[in-house]
């Protein structure tokens, strides 16, 4: 009888979908939220303690009377309502368990803004449009630095009225050490380059090329209220500027995650020319290539255009050119780079994104 009513609860309207990411066919369900969420999720469920989430496997675990009768009369569309009345349009949720890697400190503060702090909740004393909305943000990140490549503490400050990011040496100092224009920079989070899961990098243009910031917040809630209050401020100006345009339709343009990046051995023009291993990262129409995975600077940019300017993409080498294992050939109007993965796997899914990249096939 318990199973087949909590197959009947699995397949009530909402609940095919986890209630945090949307995977398909959630397996988990937490008693006192009354929720149906995937296995993902219910890991993340569990770190809030039973108080908050009482997380049990639908298909594993014995449920009692009392418990399907509290899952029975809620659900997922009906926690939508309550723990998702507020949720901004720049607050960038998670959607599916494939980017997990890249993105697990926003998956586990979604489900931590959502259900401890109660972050989009009528009533909240701390709704979200008070967190990241305020036009000002200020506090300590560990900041790179570019010469002696150690991580310290900074001062940051974003700043809506001076459209301004700038940080200090210290709290007190008056002049800052950088300012960067806070519509002109990207943040991205890359929590899988360097080991603290609230890493984030800047980017922005520095005199022709791009420059690179790699900072990380003391916690992970911190993180993310600088990346959102980012967010926010950039569709602010984008809604000025874009007039007619709803919030909703400009959550792509706020930030951006790589669409690719690792390492690849690269040559140069000529045959003689031995490869070099880089770090490559591909950010929307730019392949850039640096000495390491945290440079300030590339060692160059490659601009992808479309294949009816001559850009083009093949897997191997020409004849006569040394081909260093798993090799694909890049060619630009100018010019053409000579790569090479480590695996036929990477190389394949270079090769692939690079071509679909050139064909106009991707959303960016």
């Amino acid at each position: 009888m318990a199973a087949s009513r909590v197959e009947r609860i699995r397949s009530q309207p909402g609940n095919d979908r986890c209630a945090d990411c949307g995977n398909e066919a959630p397996s988990f369900a937490s008693v006192n939220l009354g929720v149906v969420i995937c296995c993902t999720c219910a890991d993340i469920h569990r770190t809030l303690g039973s108080d908050i989430s009482h997380v049990k496997s639908l298909t594993r675990e014995n449920w009692t009377d009392e418990e399907l009768r509290e899952l029975e009369s809620k659900g997922n569309r009906v926690a939508k309502d309550r723990y998702e009345q507020l949720v901004p349009s720049y607050y960038r949720q998670p959607t599916t368990c494939k980017d997990q890697k890249m993105i697990g400190v926003l998956w586990d503060q979604w489900i931590r803004a959502k259900y401890e702090r109660k972050e989009f909740v009528e009533g909240s004393s701390c709704p979200a449009s008070r967190i990241y909305e305020s036009g000002r943000k200020e506090g300590f990140l560990w900041k790179r630095g570019k010469e002696d490549r150690r991580f310290q503490r900074r001062w940051f400050v974003l700043d809506e009225t001076e459209n301004t990011l700038r940080y200090y040496n210290s709290e007190n100092m008056q002049e800052p050490k950088g300012t960067y224009r806070m519509d002109a920079l990207n943040i991205t989070l890359v929590p899988y380059k360097f080991d603290n899961p609230n890493a984030m990098q800047i980017t922005h243009p520095h005199n022709g090329v791009t420059r690179c910031l790699y900072v990380y917040a003391e916690t992970g809630q911190d993180l993310v209220e600088w990346y959102n209050s980012v967010r926010y401020l950039k569709q602010k100006r984008l809604l000025i500027s874009l007039p007619g345009r709803r919030p909703e339709e400009l959550s792509g343009m706020l930030t951006r995650d790589f669409l690719k990046e690792g390492w690849l051995s690269k040559s140069g023009p000529r045959s003689r020319h031995p490869y070099r291993r880089r770090w490559m990262t591909l950010d929307q129409r730019k392949l850039l290539y640096f000495e390491d995975t945290l440079e300030a600077f590339p060692k160059g940019e490659i601009e992808i255009g479309s294949q009816d300017n001559g850009f083009a993409v093949r897997v191997g080498v020409p004849p006569g050119q040394k081909d260093q294992g798993f090799s694909f050939t890049l060619k630009t109007p100018d010019r053409r780079f000579f790569l090479s993965a480590e695996t036929a796997a990477e190389r394949n899914e270079w090769v692939e994104l690079l071509r679909n990249l050139i064909a106009g096939q991707l959303d960016i």
